[in-house]
């Protein structure tokens, strides 16, 4: 079952007494605990309702013993149990051991008046593991995975939606090229182009350039895109704003690497037949910047890709051992790339 399912189910009074959810997508993960949060207790009872624990610290004795006692004033009460790594296969070094089989026994007839959700930070569950079956078979295992390119633009065009403003043709683009692809930071820019815009207002590219500060991997990518696209001087604007923010050249110069060896896997890859969702696993990026490398890597042939990157590591070992000023090293490396 995935979250919108869910919570249908809980808008229709159907909710589940146990949630196990887990995934990569952490403030998915967040945005899930907050709506039930909201619709099953409400904010001026959560002090009262909602009790958490950390399953590094505290057992999962402790959990079931909370879940299993009367609420106190209020009709019932929300239990969130974090870190429990006992539904992977990941080594559990907590400090309290857990008894699962009474969790299985809990199972057989959970408190009506408790709801249990357990968090778990991790990418995949060990589904030999009874539990784990158990409450799949109940339909109480939610996922949370790596949005792909385009469920992460429908997030963006969503939710800029539900904050009252939309983006001009193009723009959304240009946001995530911006502010990168992870959840939180996308939804604080949002908010900030919300408040700035205002209701029923349009973004545009202009003013996502104005407001949307990249960070130090986000510049670095948008330097590389303006070198694939010639525009040097835009490239060396960058530069110059990176420099001016006192970022230390070699740190750059490896984030140009990195990148360009992005482009380059992603190429081979793409080559051989995998998708930018395979692709995304294999080298450990988020499938948007997969995506966006393969578009890089149009302008390229291998050889060339192979020559930048020789060419790169040789910078870094000349900057390294002072053969050559590090500033004027990457303006050399720009004006050669471009």
């Amino acid at each position: 079952m995935d979250a919108r399912t869910a919570m249908r189910e809980v808008e229709q009074g159907k909710a589940r007494p146990v949630y196990l959810c887990y995934g990569p997508e952490k403030y998915r993960r967040r945005e899930f605990l907050d709506a039930l949060t909201h619709k099953l207790i409400g904010e001026e009872l959560k002090e009262m309702a909602v009790s958490r624990y950390d399953l590094q610290e505290s057992s999962l004795d402790e959990v079931l013993d909370d879940a299993e006692t009367v609420p106190f004033l209020v009709e019932r009460k929300l239990i969130v149990a974090e870190n429990a790594l006992f539904f992977t296969g990941a080594k559990d070094t907590a400090k309290a051991a857990h008894r699962t089989d009474r969790l299985l026994e809990y199972l057989k007839a959970p408190v009506d008046s408790s709801i249990i959700v357990f968090m778990v930070d991790a990418d995949k569950l060990d589904e030999r593991k009874k539990l784990v079956k158990v409450l799949k078979d109940k339909q109480a295992v939610l996922a949370f995975p790596t949005l792909s390119p385009e469920q992460i633009g429908d997030w963006v065009e969503h939710r800029a939606s539900r904050l009252g403003f939309r983006f001009a043709p193009g723009a959304a683009e240009r946001f995530l090229l911006y502010a990168g692809t992870q959840l939180q930071t996308l939804a604080s820019e949002l908010e900030k182009l919300s408040l700035y815009i205002g209701e029923g207002g349009e973004v545009d590219g202009e003013l996502i350039g104005r407001l949307v500060v990249p960070n130090t991997e986000q510049n670095v990518f948008l330097l590389v895109e303006e070198l694939v696209r010639r525009r040097t001087d835009k490239a060396f604007a960058i530069l110059n704003e990176l420099l001016k923010q006192k970022e230390e050249p070699i740190k750059l110069l490896m984030l140009i690497a990195r990148q360009y060896r992005i482009v380059m896997q992603v190429k081979e890859l793409v080559q051989t037949g995998y998708s930018h969702q395979q692709i995304a696993g294999q080298i450990g990026v988020h499938p948007y910047a997969v995506k966006l490398a393969a578009e890089q890597g149009r302008a390229y042939d291998a050889k060339r890709l192979y020559a930048i990157l020789s060419r790169l590591a040789e910078l870094d070992y000349q900057m390294k051992t002072g053969q050559v000023d590090k500033v004027l090293g990457l303006e050399l490396l720009l004006l050669e790339l471009a």
